[in-house]
């Protein structure tokens, strides 16, 4: 069984906005106020008017068209003209969601986190407007469920150099979390074995998937929860009341974590075809333990989504080597990177499908290990040693603040847009 892991001490930071300031398109969850000329990144999501009780029959889940061809268990290392991911042939690089257009770098994607409880009541999914003081995410975007259209638009008007420049949207879907009551450890794992709970979860997803529609949109779902769950069980057997809170989206799935995971997966080829989805990759056993990973993976019906989430640190390193942090030294060797690689890599194999890095800290050794200005080299290495990154079947590259008075774009000196241009000038590195 799988070492007891803390929560992240950044996780309810993201919920910051959940409150009456999410109610605004531009309230910041994690990014600095006094970030730069950037906005700080909303937090929120989804709609179209759905009932509580969800529409019959469910239709044969069928893969995202806009997602990416299978990883080969056997790559022979050479870039394939046939991998694309999200339309693209080269690793995608991006950043957190901003209140403004991304106008500075040719960003091919940006993030934008969902973290809230489900909605109190599932009247608001057809109510004209919401309450005052409402803590749900749909509450956000000028009307219910309007951040999805509002951050859609943004992306989609991207522009780089005065030309469209159009980006693809990654909501990490992050509401497993605050499901339970009181928020302690595994408690998400508990609260999910409530049929009222993992209903009023459920109908949340439902309403979220429908607002996207047919938006060729990436799902990141549930950062967490699947390591939550492994620790406390094999996920085939850990109890989850599925077929009860979907009984017609999910009746044939396992009354289980691992169903649970097959009903997401469903229901976004249901609600949201044209969306790519993937599970966010927890597996707090590694180093050591890469193939019960993988199979647990497989299990949670990994080979049948889109892509896999991986991560590295959530806060720069220079924030990290504080004595109230911790004193962690989060600064990556060379064979730091070519475990973490090589861990990906596997994974990717296992499942048959790519690597998505998703809140990549954007410290540079240029800072002055200041708030908002602390010291890392993740960005620098990342993007030095891209045919590396490529080989391990990486897809994306998403950048962004992951704690408080971390580095953020606007922050940074400008290194991160920098990169990313050069990048791009220099043709991008083919898919693997």
């Amino acid at each position: 069984m799988p070492a007891p892991h803390p929560r992240r001490p950044w996780r309810f930071t993201l919920a910051c906005a959940v409150s009456a300031a999410l109610l605004a398109v531009v309230a910041g969850c994690g990014e600095p106020s006094h970030a730069g000329n950037g906005a700080a990144a909303p937090a929120g999501v989804a709609t179209t008017a759905a009932s509580s009780t969800p529409s019959a029959g469910a239709s044969t889940p069928t893969k995202a068209a806009s997602a990416t061809a299978a990883v080969s268990s056997t790559p022979s290392g050479k870039a394939n003209a046939s991998v694309t991911f999200m339309g693209k042939s080269t690793v995608l690089i991006g950043r957190t969601s901003t209140g403004k257009p991304s106008v500075d770098a040719p960003f091919d994607a940006q993030y934008q986190y969902v973290v809230s409880p489900p909605a109190p009541s599932s009247a608001l999914y057809t109510a004209k407007s919401c309450p005052n003081g409402t803590n749900w995410w749909g509450c956000a975007g000028g009307s219910i469920g309007g951040l999805v259209p509002t951050i859609e638009a943004r992306a989609a008007q991207a522009t780089y150099l005065g030309k469209p420049h159009p980006q693809t949207v990654m909501w990490t879907w992050f509401e497993l979390g605050l499901l339970a009551p009181v928020v302690q450890w595994q408690d998400e794992v508990n609260a999910v074995n409530r049929v009222d709970l993992l209903t009023r979860y459920l109908n949340d997803y439902r309403f979220f998937l429908q607002k996207i529609g047919t938006s060729h949109d990436m799902i990141d779902l549930e950062p967490d929860f699947w390591g939550f769950a492994r620790g406390m069980g094999s996920v085939n057997t850990v109890p989850v009341q599925v077929t009860a809170a979907a009984p017609h989206d999910c009746a044939h799935q396992a009354n289980t974590v691992a169903g649970l995971a097959h009903c997401l997966i469903a229901m976004t080829r249901k609600y949201a075809p044209n969306a790519a989805v993937g599970l966010h990759l927890t597996c707090w056993d590694w180093p050591g333990n890469v193939a019960r990973c993988g199979k647990d993976y497989v299990a949670l019906g990994a080979t049948g989504a889109d892509f896999l989430v991986g991560e590295v640190e959530a806060a720069d390193a220079g924030l990290n080597a504080l004595p109230a942090n911790g004193a962690h030294n989060s600064f990556w060797t060379a064979q730091k990177w070519a475990a973490q690689l090589a861990y990906w890599k596997q994974m990717a194999e296992m499942v048959g499908h790519p690597i998505v890095v998703w809140q990549i800290p954007l410290g540079n050794m240029q800072q002055n290990n200041t708030p908002y200005h602390y010291q890392d080299d993740k960005v620098d290495w990342l993007f030095s040693h891209m045919n590396q990154v490529a080989s391990a079947h990486v897809a994306a590259l998403l950048f962004g603040q992951g704690s408080d008075k971390s580095t953020t774009a606007e922050t940074d000196g400008g290194n991160l847009f920098r990169k990313t241009i050069a990048y791009r000038n220099s043709g991008g590195t083919p898919l693997k």
